[in-house]
């Protein structure tokens, strides 16, 4: 689940209708499953080309960064649009935004459908993530408002099992609809199943969402965002294209000017705040330790863990000939330690051991990491699935451990009146991380396979993983050492 916070106070009333009584109870569970649907909807997208990749290339062409750009595409948009996109629920309703937001999804996904080149296809899988981006940060306000105190754990709750049938489930589903290729539609029908679901919960919004809004909310920010979207794809643009032009100078120097970028992006907007405006990341969180160690270890975090999904995925289709249907079998125990791991943590694990269960979870993921090189190396060409399965197992119940205190535990760093700026700069990060993990281990991935087997590709790449997860464990210790107590749903 996206974590993104939204502040202010609300303004809520009944299912589009003005000046009505707050939603009555039997309305608040239909608006959660209303907003559950549109979660699956971006969870299964977020997954998807991963085991679409080779088989979408194989039907339009073009390079090997089309598979590239199909993930970090989707996810460097939503990085983008997370930063501004509670801000306009704020300010216009957030059952409007939620509207636009899963209509524009909706047709964005079609688009992709019925893409027949590769920059079409890529135009509408940022187009997705943007209207993700817009999307989903309204269903999180929208709980927040209409659940009284006392319910919104279960609320809340309801997200975990989503996420857990979604990470088992959609790989799977989305290799069988590749395999099965329905009326002929093969990779495309992992887009247009979206269209149904997308008009059925634009039909329960209309139906059983409320309107809300902020009374006092803030202003946006465009030029801030501007330059954040400048920043990130000055950052990884050359990721991913530098590697087929043969890294000429321009591309370094394209890397250099992102953080260049960056830096003035954080001048303005101490300008924007000493001038009474607001601004779209509050500066003094850059002050705050846990802060900056959060947005260092989560990037590198999930860097890794987007990354290493695209890997192993690549490695199963190109270098054993799977199908993407087995891969997505492939894919079950990982998901599942990863399940394990967030219902350990949420039953008390995390309130005892606070950073140090962020630790342990990174621990096991090196030795998981670790595990499948050692079992690349040694079984080599007669590696199967099967003989992953433990360390597999092993990913993911510490990627798990990792990410289920991580926000809480970032969080406790800062002030309360500065929790939203944060949770949603984070939540920002988690994406960057993602686009960064597809386009870095990518990269490394592919220069390998130019000249060498599959399976020496995908043990280079796991070392550049290991450097990754060895930076997370380190930048860990700027951490909190424990989550403060906070309002269920905070973040």
């Amino acid at each position: 689940m996206s974590q993104v916070a939204t502040t202010g106070e609300a303004d809520t009333t009944g299912p589009g209708v003005p000046g009505s009584e707050p939603t009555p109870y039997r309305w608040r569970w239909l608006a959660l499953a209303v907003i559950l649907s549109a979660e699956v909807m971006d969870l299964l997208d977020a997954l998807v080309t991963n085991l679409a990749g080779p088989a979408i290339r194989a039907d339009l062409g073009g390079s090997t960064s089309l598979i590239q750009w199909l993930g970090a595409g989707y996810a460097l948009a939503m990085a983008i649009g997370l930063v501004t996109g509670g801000r306009l629920g704020d300010l216009y309703g957030r059952r409007r935004m939620f509207l636009v937001g899963v209509l524009g999804f909706t047709a964005a996904s079609a688009l992709c459908a019925l893409a027949t080149t590769p920059g079409l296809l890529v135009g509408a899988r940022v187009a997705q993530g943007l209207f993700g981006a817009l999307l989903l940060p309204q269903g999180l306000g929208i709980i927040k408002e209409v659940f009284p105190p006392r319910e919104l754990p279960a609320a809340f709750g309801a997200f975990g099992p989503v996420m857990g049938i979604s990470a088992v489930g959609g790989p799977i589903l989305a290799g069988w609809l590749v395999h099965a290729d329905l009326w002929g539609t093969g990779w495309r029908a992992i887009f247009l199943i979206n269209v149904p679901l997308g008009l059925l919960a634009a039909l329960g919004a209309l139906r059983f969402l409320p309107e809300s809004r902020a009374r006092h909310a803030s202003r946006l920010d465009l030029p801030g965002v501007a330059l954040v979207a400048l920043g990130a794809v000055l950052l990884v643009y050359p990721l991913v294209q530098g590697r087929e032009q043969g890294w000429p100078a321009w591309m370094f120097v394209l890397l250099v000017a992102a953080f260049g970028v960056f830096a003035v992006f954080g001048r303005y907007q101490v300008r924007r705040q000493r001038a009474g405006l607001d601004p779209l990341v509050v500066p003094a969180l850059f002050a705050r330790r846990a802060f900056t160690g959060g947005m260092v270890a989560g990037l590198a975090f999930f860097t890794a863990l987007t990354g290493f999904s695209l890997v192993f995925s690549l490695y199963l289709q190109l270098g054993l000939g799977y199908s993407p249907l087995r891969t997505g079998l492939a894919g079950v125990p990982q998901a599942l330690g990863m399940v394990v791991a967030f219902v350990l943590a949420g039953a008390g694990l995390a309130a005892r051991l606070g950073r140090r269960l962020i630790h342990v979870g990174l621990v096991v993921v090196l030795a998981g990491v670790g595990g499948v090189q050692l079992t690349l190396r040694l079984a080599d060409a007669e590696v199967t699935v099967w003989r992953l399965v433990p360390a597999l197992l092993l990913v993911g119940f510490g990627m798990g451990l990792v990410m289920a205190p991580f926000f809480d535990i970032v969080l406790s760093g800062v002030e309360p009146a500065e929790t939203g700026s944060a949770s949603g700069t984070l939540t920002a990060v988690q994406q960057l991380g993602g686009a960064l993990g597809v386009a870095l281990l990518g990269t490394v991935f592919f220069a390998q396979l130019e000249d060498q087997p599959a399976g020496t590709a995908v043990r280079t790449t796991l070392w550049a993983e290991l450097g990754l997860l060895v930076l997370t464990f380190a930048a860990a210790f700027l951490l909190p050492r424990q989550a403060r107590e906070a309002e269920p749903g905070q973040h």
